[in-house]
Protein backbone atom coordinates (compact mmCIF):
# COMPACT_ATOMS: atom_id res chain seq x y z
CA UNK A 1 0.00 0.00 0.00
CA UNK A 2 1.57 3.40 -1.14
CA UNK A 3 0.17 6.61 0.32
CA UNK A 4 1.00 9.46 -2.01
CA UNK A 5 -0.99 13.21 -1.12
CA UNK A 6 -3.28 11.43 1.63
CA UNK A 7 -4.49 8.96 -0.82
CA UNK A 8 -3.69 5.58 -0.60
CA UNK A 9 -3.06 2.99 -3.39
CA UNK A 10 -2.47 -0.66 -3.62
CA UNK A 11 0.37 -1.90 -5.98
CA UNK A 12 -0.17 -2.85 -9.38
CA UNK A 13 -1.11 -6.59 -9.58
CA UNK A 14 -1.28 -6.59 -13.37
CA UNK A 15 0.33 -4.11 -16.09
CA UNK A 16 -1.77 -1.07 -15.62
CA UNK A 17 -2.03 1.80 -18.36
CA UNK A 18 -3.63 5.32 -17.52
CA UNK A 19 -4.67 7.17 -20.81
CA UNK A 20 -4.89 10.94 -20.39
CA UNK A 21 -6.91 11.86 -23.81
CA UNK A 22 -6.21 15.73 -24.59
CA UNK A 23 -9.20 17.88 -25.26
CA UNK A 24 -11.43 14.47 -24.60
CA UNK A 25 -15.22 16.18 -24.64
CA UNK A 26 -17.36 12.81 -23.46
CA UNK A 27 -19.13 13.38 -26.92
CA UNK A 28 -16.06 12.34 -28.91
CA UNK A 29 -16.38 9.02 -27.56
CA UNK A 30 -20.48 8.69 -27.94
CA UNK A 31 -20.42 10.18 -31.33
CA UNK A 32 -17.68 7.73 -32.46
CA UNK A 33 -19.26 4.63 -30.53
CA UNK A 34 -22.67 5.07 -31.85
CA UNK A 35 -21.03 5.42 -35.26
CA UNK A 36 -19.79 1.80 -35.50
CA UNK A 37 -15.75 3.61 -35.06
CA UNK A 38 -14.74 2.52 -31.49
CA UNK A 39 -15.86 -1.09 -31.02
CA UNK A 40 -13.41 -1.90 -28.39
CA UNK A 41 -14.73 1.34 -26.47
CA UNK A 42 -18.12 -0.20 -26.86
CA UNK A 43 -17.58 -3.45 -25.40
CA UNK A 44 -15.77 -1.92 -22.64
CA UNK A 45 -18.57 0.34 -21.36
CA UNK A 46 -20.84 -2.65 -21.37
CA UNK A 47 -18.47 -4.59 -19.48
CA UNK A 48 -16.06 -2.77 -17.96
CA UNK A 49 -17.32 0.86 -16.16
CA UNK A 50 -18.06 3.90 -17.67
CA UNK A 51 -18.50 7.26 -15.29
CA UNK A 52 -18.55 11.03 -16.15
CA UNK A 53 -16.21 12.98 -13.86
CA UNK A 54 -14.79 16.25 -13.78
CA UNK A 55 -12.00 17.89 -14.23
CA UNK A 56 -10.05 20.65 -12.20
CA UNK A 57 -10.51 24.19 -13.15
CA UNK A 58 -8.76 25.91 -15.32
CA UNK A 59 -9.63 22.89 -17.53
CA UNK A 60 -6.23 23.51 -19.28
CA UNK A 61 -3.40 20.79 -20.11
CA UNK A 62 -1.04 21.28 -17.32
CA UNK A 63 -2.64 21.84 -14.17
CA UNK A 64 -5.53 18.36 -15.01
CA UNK A 65 -2.77 16.24 -15.95
CA UNK A 66 -0.86 16.83 -12.69
CA UNK A 67 -4.05 16.38 -11.05
CA UNK A 68 -3.68 12.98 -12.60
CA UNK A 69 -0.61 12.01 -11.56
CA UNK A 70 -0.48 13.58 -8.08
CA UNK A 71 -4.40 12.32 -7.23
CA UNK A 72 -4.69 15.97 -6.07
CA UNK A 73 -6.38 19.42 -7.08
CA UNK A 74 -3.60 22.09 -8.09
CA UNK A 75 -4.14 23.45 -4.41
CA UNK A 76 -1.73 20.65 -3.53
CA UNK A 77 0.58 20.73 -6.21
CA UNK A 78 1.08 24.05 -7.46
CA UNK A 79 0.16 23.76 -10.89
CA UNK A 80 -2.64 26.06 -11.85
CA UNK A 81 -1.89 26.74 -15.73
CA UNK A 82 0.11 26.25 -18.44
CA UNK A 83 1.58 29.83 -17.66
CA UNK A 84 1.07 32.29 -14.53
CA UNK A 85 2.59 35.36 -13.56
CA UNK A 86 5.85 34.62 -11.26
CA UNK A 87 5.16 37.67 -8.77
CA UNK A 88 8.35 36.96 -6.90
CA UNK A 89 10.55 37.98 -10.30
CA UNK A 90 8.01 40.13 -11.24
CA UNK A 91 7.70 37.87 -14.85
CA UNK A 92 5.39 35.92 -16.77
CA UNK A 93 6.78 32.42 -17.33
CA UNK A 94 6.34 28.82 -18.24
CA UNK A 95 5.00 26.82 -15.79
CA UNK A 96 6.95 23.55 -17.56
CA UNK A 97 9.56 23.69 -14.44
CA UNK A 98 9.21 20.98 -11.71
CA UNK A 99 10.35 23.73 -9.58
CA UNK A 100 6.77 25.00 -9.35
CA UNK A 101 5.85 21.72 -7.99
CA UNK A 102 4.94 21.27 -4.44
CA UNK A 103 3.87 17.63 -4.18
CA UNK A 104 5.21 14.17 -5.43
CA UNK A 105 3.32 12.13 -8.03
CA UNK A 106 2.18 8.82 -7.93
CA UNK A 107 4.28 7.30 -10.73
CA UNK A 108 7.24 8.51 -8.77
CA UNK A 109 5.97 6.41 -5.81
CA UNK A 110 5.43 3.32 -7.60
CA UNK A 111 8.86 3.61 -9.29
CA UNK A 112 10.32 3.98 -5.28
CA UNK A 113 8.40 0.85 -4.39
CA UNK A 114 10.31 -1.05 -6.79
CA UNK A 115 7.41 -1.00 -10.00
CA UNK A 116 8.82 -0.18 -13.23
CA UNK A 117 7.18 2.91 -14.71
CA UNK A 118 6.91 4.43 -18.13
CA UNK A 119 5.67 7.78 -19.44
CA UNK A 120 4.88 8.85 -22.90
CA UNK A 121 3.57 12.41 -23.56
CA UNK A 122 3.09 14.04 -26.87
CA UNK A 123 4.27 17.43 -25.66
CA UNK A 124 7.38 18.00 -24.45
CA UNK A 125 6.21 20.74 -21.91
CA UNK A 126 4.66 18.29 -19.91
CA UNK A 127 7.73 15.90 -19.68
CA UNK A 128 9.72 17.25 -16.97
CA UNK A 129 6.85 17.61 -14.81
CA UNK A 130 5.69 13.98 -15.52
CA UNK A 131 8.48 12.74 -14.98
CA UNK A 132 9.86 14.65 -11.68
CA UNK A 133 11.72 11.97 -9.01
CA UNK A 134 10.25 9.26 -11.35
CA UNK A 135 13.15 6.80 -11.94
CA UNK A 136 11.93 4.87 -15.50
CA UNK A 137 11.10 5.81 -19.06
CA UNK A 138 10.04 9.05 -19.83
CA UNK A 139 9.82 10.85 -23.25
CA UNK A 140 7.84 12.61 -25.35
CA UNK A 141 6.61 11.89 -29.21
CA UNK A 142 7.62 15.76 -30.08
CA UNK A 143 11.70 15.41 -29.23
CA UNK A 144 11.75 11.30 -29.84
CA UNK A 145 14.47 11.03 -31.60
CA UNK A 146 16.35 12.98 -28.86
CA UNK A 147 15.40 10.62 -26.14
CA UNK A 148 18.78 9.03 -24.12
CA UNK A 149 19.20 6.67 -21.44
CA UNK A 150 20.79 9.25 -19.12
CA UNK A 151 17.73 11.58 -19.60
CA UNK A 152 14.49 9.49 -20.72
CA UNK A 153 15.33 6.19 -19.45
CA UNK A 154 15.69 4.87 -23.09
CA UNK A 155 17.20 5.50 -26.34
CA UNK A 156 16.33 4.86 -30.21
CA UNK A 157 12.78 5.38 -29.56
CA UNK A 158 12.16 6.32 -33.19
CA UNK A 159 13.31 2.24 -34.15
CA UNK A 160 11.29 1.11 -31.03
CA UNK A 161 8.40 2.55 -32.72
CA UNK A 162 8.99 1.96 -36.03
CA UNK A 163 7.23 5.15 -37.01
CA UNK A 164 9.17 8.79 -38.17
CA UNK A 165 9.20 11.37 -35.71
CA UNK A 166 5.82 13.20 -35.82
CA UNK A 167 5.24 17.03 -36.32
CA UNK A 168 3.67 18.56 -33.54
CA UNK A 169 0.55 20.12 -34.90
CA UNK A 170 -0.68 17.08 -36.27
CA UNK A 171 -2.67 13.71 -35.56
CA UNK A 172 0.15 11.54 -35.87
CA UNK A 173 2.01 13.39 -32.76
CA UNK A 174 -1.18 11.55 -30.72
CA UNK A 175 -0.78 8.73 -32.52
CA UNK A 176 2.93 8.03 -31.67
CA UNK A 177 2.08 7.91 -28.03
CA UNK A 178 -0.44 4.65 -28.43
CA UNK A 179 1.93 3.35 -30.78
CA UNK A 180 4.87 3.79 -28.46
CA UNK A 181 2.60 2.49 -25.14
CA UNK A 182 1.70 -0.42 -27.23
CA UNK A 183 5.35 -0.87 -27.90
CA UNK A 184 6.55 -0.71 -24.42
CA UNK A 185 4.12 -2.76 -23.51
CA UNK A 186 4.80 -5.60 -25.80
CA UNK A 187 8.67 -5.60 -25.33
CA UNK A 188 9.04 -4.34 -21.96
CA UNK A 189 5.89 -4.45 -20.15
CA UNK A 190 5.90 -1.79 -17.31
CA UNK A 191 3.80 -2.18 -14.40
CA UNK A 192 2.72 1.30 -14.87
CA UNK A 193 2.43 3.10 -18.24
CA UNK A 194 0.78 6.79 -18.31
CA UNK A 195 0.15 8.09 -21.95
CA UNK A 196 -0.79 11.75 -22.24
CA UNK A 197 -1.97 13.02 -25.78
CA UNK A 198 -2.40 16.03 -27.43
CA UNK A 199 -5.91 18.16 -28.70
CA UNK A 200 -4.59 19.01 -31.70
CA UNK A 201 -7.36 17.10 -33.39
CA UNK A 202 -10.05 18.42 -30.63
CA UNK A 203 -9.38 21.70 -31.22
CA UNK A 204 -10.05 21.61 -34.89
CA UNK A 205 -12.64 18.86 -35.33
CA UNK A 206 -16.10 18.65 -33.48
CA UNK A 207 -17.21 15.33 -32.20
CA UNK A 208 -18.95 13.03 -34.88
CA UNK A 209 -16.76 15.31 -38.04
CA UNK A 210 -14.51 12.39 -40.31
CA UNK A 211 -11.69 14.18 -38.24
CA UNK A 212 -12.61 13.14 -35.47
CA UNK A 213 -14.39 9.88 -35.87
CA UNK A 214 -10.75 8.95 -37.45
CA UNK A 215 -8.82 9.76 -34.58
CA UNK A 216 -11.29 8.19 -32.36
CA UNK A 217 -10.80 4.79 -34.31
CA UNK A 218 -7.15 4.85 -34.14
CA UNK A 219 -7.22 5.64 -30.54
CA UNK A 220 -9.69 2.77 -30.21
CA UNK A 221 -7.24 0.09 -32.02
CA UNK A 222 -4.30 0.83 -29.64
CA UNK A 223 -6.37 0.68 -26.77
CA UNK A 224 -7.87 -2.81 -27.94
CA UNK A 225 -3.82 -4.07 -28.20
CA UNK A 226 -3.32 -2.37 -25.10
CA UNK A 227 -6.49 -4.74 -23.50
CA UNK A 228 -5.40 -7.94 -25.27
CA UNK A 229 -2.19 -7.64 -23.66
CA UNK A 230 -3.54 -8.13 -20.35
CA UNK A 231 -3.49 -4.47 -19.67
CA UNK A 232 -6.17 -3.29 -16.63
CA UNK A 233 -6.82 0.60 -18.28
CA UNK A 234 -8.24 3.71 -17.24
CA UNK A 235 -8.77 6.33 -19.65
CA UNK A 236 -9.62 9.62 -18.89
CA UNK A 237 -9.28 13.23 -20.20
CA UNK A 238 -7.58 16.49 -19.03
CA UNK A 239 -10.25 19.11 -20.25
CA UNK A 240 -12.96 19.14 -22.50
CA UNK A 241 -13.58 21.50 -25.84
CA UNK A 242 -16.24 23.53 -27.59
CA UNK A 243 -16.72 25.89 -30.33
CA UNK A 244 -15.87 29.58 -29.46
CA UNK A 245 -17.65 31.51 -32.20
CA UNK A 246 -20.73 33.66 -32.71
CA UNK A 247 -23.30 32.86 -35.00
CA UNK A 248 -20.51 34.83 -38.05
CA UNK A 249 -18.27 32.03 -37.28
CA UNK A 250 -15.51 34.46 -36.27
CA UNK A 251 -14.01 33.78 -32.80
CA UNK A 252 -16.32 35.27 -29.96
CA UNK A 253 -13.57 37.09 -27.78
CA UNK A 254 -13.72 39.12 -24.48
CA UNK A 255 -10.55 41.20 -24.93
CA UNK A 256 -9.97 41.53 -20.74
CA UNK A 257 -6.64 43.62 -20.78
CA UNK A 258 -8.86 46.31 -23.66
CA UNK A 259 -11.71 46.66 -21.43
CA UNK A 260 -9.06 47.15 -18.24
CA UNK A 261 -7.24 49.28 -20.18
CA UNK A 262 -10.17 51.87 -21.30
CA UNK A 263 -11.61 51.36 -17.27
CA UNK A 264 -8.57 52.11 -15.25
CA UNK A 265 -6.03 53.32 -17.64
CA UNK A 266 -3.68 51.35 -19.71
CA UNK A 267 -1.06 49.32 -18.25
CA UNK A 268 -2.24 49.46 -14.59
CA UNK A 269 -4.10 46.05 -14.66
CA UNK A 270 -2.07 42.51 -15.57
CA UNK A 271 -3.88 40.30 -17.66
CA UNK A 272 -2.98 36.71 -17.57
CA UNK A 273 -4.32 33.78 -19.85
CA UNK A 274 -3.05 30.51 -18.20
CA UNK A 275 -3.72 28.66 -22.07
CA UNK A 276 -0.66 30.02 -22.98
CA UNK A 277 1.98 27.84 -24.21
CA UNK A 278 4.55 27.07 -27.22
CA UNK A 279 1.70 25.86 -29.40
CA UNK A 280 -0.57 28.32 -29.88
CA UNK A 281 -1.32 27.98 -33.40
CA UNK A 282 -4.53 26.13 -32.90
CA UNK A 283 -6.47 28.41 -30.43
CA UNK A 284 -4.30 32.03 -30.58
CA UNK A 285 -3.50 31.28 -26.79
CA UNK A 286 -7.87 32.51 -26.74
CA UNK A 287 -9.20 30.10 -23.49
CA UNK A 288 -11.88 30.41 -21.33
CA UNK A 289 -10.28 31.36 -18.41
CA UNK A 290 -7.88 34.22 -16.89
CA UNK A 291 -6.68 36.32 -13.98
CA UNK A 292 -6.40 40.11 -13.64
CA UNK A 293 -3.47 41.77 -11.17
CA UNK A 294 -5.06 44.94 -9.92
CA UNK A 295 -3.10 47.81 -8.78
CA UNK A 296 -3.33 48.03 -4.73
CA UNK A 297 -6.32 50.18 -4.02
CA UNK A 298 -8.64 48.96 -6.25
CA UNK A 299 -12.27 48.27 -5.93
CA UNK A 300 -12.25 44.85 -6.24
CA UNK A 301 -16.18 44.37 -5.40
CA UNK A 302 -17.13 46.86 -7.79
CA UNK A 303 -14.77 45.55 -10.92
CA UNK A 304 -16.28 41.98 -9.95
CA UNK A 305 -19.93 43.31 -10.54
CA UNK A 306 -18.96 44.92 -13.89
CA UNK A 307 -17.30 42.11 -15.39
CA UNK A 308 -19.69 39.86 -14.15
CA UNK A 309 -22.27 42.57 -16.43
CA UNK A 310 -20.09 41.93 -19.20
CA UNK A 311 -22.21 39.35 -22.25
CA UNK A 312 -20.20 35.99 -22.56
CA UNK A 313 -18.78 36.41 -18.93
CA UNK A 314 -20.26 33.12 -16.73
CA UNK A 315 -17.96 33.73 -13.19
CA UNK A 316 -15.61 36.59 -11.83
CA UNK A 317 -14.34 36.17 -8.11
CA UNK A 318 -11.98 37.44 -6.75
CA UNK A 319 -8.73 35.44 -5.45
CA UNK A 320 -9.95 34.16 -2.01
CA UNK A 321 -13.30 32.81 -3.68
CA UNK A 322 -11.73 31.28 -6.46
CA UNK A 323 -9.04 29.37 -5.22
CA UNK A 324 -11.73 28.14 -2.60
CA UNK A 325 -14.52 27.30 -5.46
CA UNK A 326 -11.84 25.82 -7.90
CA UNK A 327 -8.88 24.56 -5.43
CA UNK A 328 -6.31 26.96 -6.81
CA UNK A 329 -3.63 27.79 -4.89
CA UNK A 330 -4.35 31.61 -3.96
CA UNK A 331 -0.49 32.61 -4.43
CA UNK A 332 -0.25 31.65 -8.17
CA UNK A 333 -3.37 33.72 -9.04
CA UNK A 334 -4.57 37.06 -9.69
CA UNK A 335 -6.63 39.13 -7.84
CA UNK A 336 -9.45 38.11 -9.84
CA UNK A 337 -10.19 35.10 -11.91
CA UNK A 338 -12.64 35.28 -14.88
CA UNK A 339 -14.16 32.73 -16.54
CA UNK A 340 -16.31 33.23 -19.83
CA UNK A 341 -19.21 30.98 -20.93
CA UNK A 342 -19.32 28.14 -23.29
CA UNK A 343 -19.37 29.67 -26.49
CA UNK A 344 -16.59 32.66 -25.56
CA UNK A 345 -13.01 33.06 -25.18
CA UNK A 346 -11.20 35.73 -22.84
CA UNK A 347 -8.33 37.30 -24.76
CA UNK A 348 -5.70 40.11 -23.67
CA UNK A 349 -5.62 42.75 -26.45
CA UNK A 350 -7.09 42.50 -29.31
CA UNK A 351 -3.54 43.15 -30.93
CA UNK A 352 -2.07 40.50 -29.47
CA UNK A 353 -3.66 37.32 -30.47
CA UNK A 354 -2.43 36.32 -34.34
CA UNK A 355 -5.25 34.41 -35.47
CA UNK A 356 -4.19 34.17 -38.90
CA UNK A 357 -2.74 30.27 -38.03
CA UNK A 358 -6.57 29.51 -37.49
CA UNK A 359 -7.60 26.92 -40.59
CA UNK A 360 -11.14 26.14 -38.65
CA UNK A 361 -13.92 27.70 -37.05
CA UNK A 362 -12.45 28.52 -32.97
CA UNK A 363 -12.63 25.22 -30.24
CA UNK A 364 -10.66 26.11 -27.36
CA UNK A 365 -11.43 25.09 -23.55
CA UNK A 366 -10.53 26.68 -20.00
CA UNK A 367 -13.91 27.14 -18.39
CA UNK A 368 -16.50 25.47 -16.48
CA UNK A 369 -18.15 24.58 -19.86
CA UNK A 370 -15.37 22.17 -20.48
CA UNK A 371 -15.54 20.50 -17.20
CA UNK A 372 -17.06 17.63 -17.94
CA UNK A 373 -15.01 14.71 -19.07
CA UNK A 374 -14.98 10.96 -19.71
CA UNK A 375 -13.47 8.19 -16.67
CA UNK A 376 -13.85 4.87 -17.70
CA UNK A 377 -11.89 1.64 -16.97
CA UNK A 378 -11.84 -2.19 -18.94
CA UNK A 379 -12.81 -3.96 -15.85
CA UNK A 380 -15.94 -4.24 -13.23
CA UNK A 381 -15.33 -2.11 -10.31
CA UNK A 382 -15.99 -2.93 -6.76
CA UNK A 383 -16.90 -0.50 -4.06
CA UNK A 384 -17.59 2.27 -5.66
CA UNK A 385 -20.62 4.78 -6.03
CA UNK A 386 -21.53 5.69 -9.37
CA UNK A 387 -23.23 8.54 -7.77
CA UNK A 388 -20.89 10.58 -6.17
CA UNK A 389 -19.20 13.33 -8.16
CA UNK A 390 -16.07 11.58 -9.46
CA UNK A 391 -12.78 13.18 -10.91
CA UNK A 392 -10.28 12.61 -13.25
CA UNK A 393 -7.69 12.71 -10.99
CA UNK A 394 -9.76 9.27 -9.34
CA UNK A 395 -8.38 7.47 -12.19
CA UNK A 396 -5.82 5.98 -10.23
CA UNK A 397 -7.64 4.67 -7.43
CA UNK A 398 -10.02 3.48 -9.33
CA UNK A 399 -7.48 1.43 -11.57
CA UNK A 400 -5.23 0.44 -8.69
CA UNK A 401 -8.15 0.25 -5.52
CA UNK A 402 -11.45 -1.63 -6.65
CA UNK A 403 -10.38 -3.19 -9.77
CA UNK A 404 -12.36 -6.58 -8.87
Amino acid sequence: MLNVNQRSYQLPREPTVVVCVDGCEPDYLGQAVAGGHMPWLKRTLAEGTGLIADCVVPSFTNPNNLSIVTGAPPSVHGICGNYLFDTASQAEVMMNDPKWLRAPSLLAALADAGKSVAVVTAKDKLRRLLGHGMKGICFSAEKADQATEAENGIANVLDLVGEPLPDVYSAELSEFVFAAGVRLMQTRRPDVTYLSTTDYVQHKHAPGTPGANAFCAMMDRYLGELDALGCAIALTADHGMNAKVGMDGQPDVIYLQDWFDARLGAGTVRVILPITDPYVVHHGALGSFATAYLPKGSDTAALVRELQGLRGMEVVLNRAAAAQRFELPADRIGDLVCVSERFTVIGTSASRHDLSGLDAPLRSHGGLSEQRVPLIVNRKLAGIDANRRWRNFDAFELVLNHVQ
